[in-house]
């Protein structure tokens, strides 16, 4: 492996802990922040010790599984460990939601050594029977916290009850809830556990700010901020798939190289505008929350958080999206008076009183009257959706995976 060429000089701190325990076979439990380089802590020494083995793997199995949250999360990781194990037999294969279920049951017929996949799409392989687990050596379950977050509790209990007892496990979270205790205690055997940041603690290089602003307001003041810096790459957040649509379009007609992702664009769609992005073709990519945590893109300058995240936890992912390998970044807050609480729930999670760089903060009463509108707000959308037999869809960062439709045939009545 040729590391000095990938760029892997001096192992990050989670790599320099990690990497010893993972080669003495112990379970592992890493708490790290995403940027921290848990990909190489983890896929470095399983890639080592997949090439010991020295013979393929048999059809429909793999010999190590890596399970990621989110279709761009796994695309970054297959990307990584195929750039370690390059010039290797090892193959490493991705599976995610959005491609040809097909196309990637006929890829596994033919056994891979690593598989990085979503939950959802590896239990629809298993229903068809396109993979067995039963020769898997190694599991790594990344971004841990951000499974359960999105309603993968369930699908991760039932891949456990597939995988053979001996194996080596590593869990990476980036906080600690009390869910993720219990699911490492079913899932790691006396595990070491390796600590590199505290939960909820932001980057060093990352210059992080607040502007105070109406939320009428909000786009002016975006393209104002991308003006000043033309030429560098610029990630905004939304909350909602509508909204960010909508804030890409109108920064489009503007002119400015914009691009949109989210959960309604298809695996297709994301790959090409990630792609325009990375190559600067795009310059601001407008994101939900599924791209918080799967988005590595070094030149990446500037975030901005248009909307501010319900979840505090949620911001340090997405800020996270900047300062990556060594270099600096700048986030800057949008926040309208009714979001000063989502803000100060930020500010008590990072232990960080963000400066203010613009606007007022608005007084304890104009938040609580912004607050209470915008509820209202809300729940007037919602009734008038329920009136016209369409019911209201959470925000794509709270929402649970929609119930899986009965494979059943439907009765048909008697001609």
């Amino acid at each position: 492996m040729n590391l000095p060429g990938l760029g892997l000089t001096t192992p990050t701190p989670i790599q320099a802990q990690g990497i010893p325990e993972i080669m003495a076979g112990r379970d592992l439990m890493g708490l790290a922040q995403t940027g921290t380089g848990k990909t190489a802590a983890f896929g470095l020494p399983m890639v080592t010790k997949l090439l010991e083995i020295g013979r393929r793997p048999n059809p429909k199995s793999c010999r190590a599984l890596v399970l990621a949250p989110t279709r761009e999360l796994a695309t970054q990781i297959a990307e990584n460990i195929q750039n370690f194990s390059q010039g290797t037999p090892i193959r490493t294969f991705r599976v995610v939601g959005g491609a040809s279920l097909n196309a990637q049951s006929e890829r596994l017929a033919r056994g891979v050594d690593i598989l990085v996949a979503t939950p959802g799409r590896l239990i629809d392989l298993l229903d068809r029977k396109a993979l067995t687990l039963n020769e898997v050596l190694y599991l790594v379950l990344d971004e841990a916290d951000q499974m359960l977050d999105i309603g993968f509790i369930h699908a991760l209990r039932q891949i456990a009850r597939l995988l053979p007892f001996k194996r080596q496990t590593l869990l990476f979270s980036a906080t600690m809830p009390k869910q993720i205790e219990e699911l490492a205690t079913s899932y790691l055997k006396e595990p070491a556990r390796v600590q590199v940041s505290p939960p909820g603690k932001a980057a060093e290089k990352i210059e992080q700010a607040v502007h105070f602003v109406n939320q009428g307001d909000k786009a002016k003041l975006l393209a104002d901020y991308l003006a000043r810096h033309p030429d560098e790459l610029a990630l905004v957040f939304g909350r909602t798939k509508h909204g960010s649509d909508k804030l890409m379009k109108l920064l489009d007609t503007w002119g400015f190289k914009a691009g949109a992702i989210h959960g309604n664009k298809s695996q297709g769609q994301r790959e090409r505008t990630l792609q325009a992005f990375r190559s600067g073709e795009l310059k601001v990519l407008v994101a939900t929350d599924v791209a918080a945590r799967g988005i590595d893109i070094p030149d990446v300058r500037h975030v901005y958080n248009y909307d501010l995240p319900n979840v505090p936890e949620n911001y340090v992912h997405r800020i996270g999206r900047t300062a990556r390998a060594g270099r600096d970044g700048r986030a800057v807050a949008f926040c309208a008076p009714a979001e000063l609480g989502e803000l100060r729930a930020i500010e008590k999670l990072t232990k960080v009183a963000l400066p203010v760089i613009g606007g007022e903060p608005p007084s304890g009463a104009e938040a609580n009257a912004a607050a209470k509108a915008a509820k209202a707000k809300q729940g007037n959308r919602q009734n008038r959706g329920a009136a016209h037999g369409q019911p209201h869809r959470p925000d794509e960062a709270t929402k649970r995976p929609a119930r899986r439709p009965s494979r059943r045939p439907r009765r048909t009545k008697a001609a």
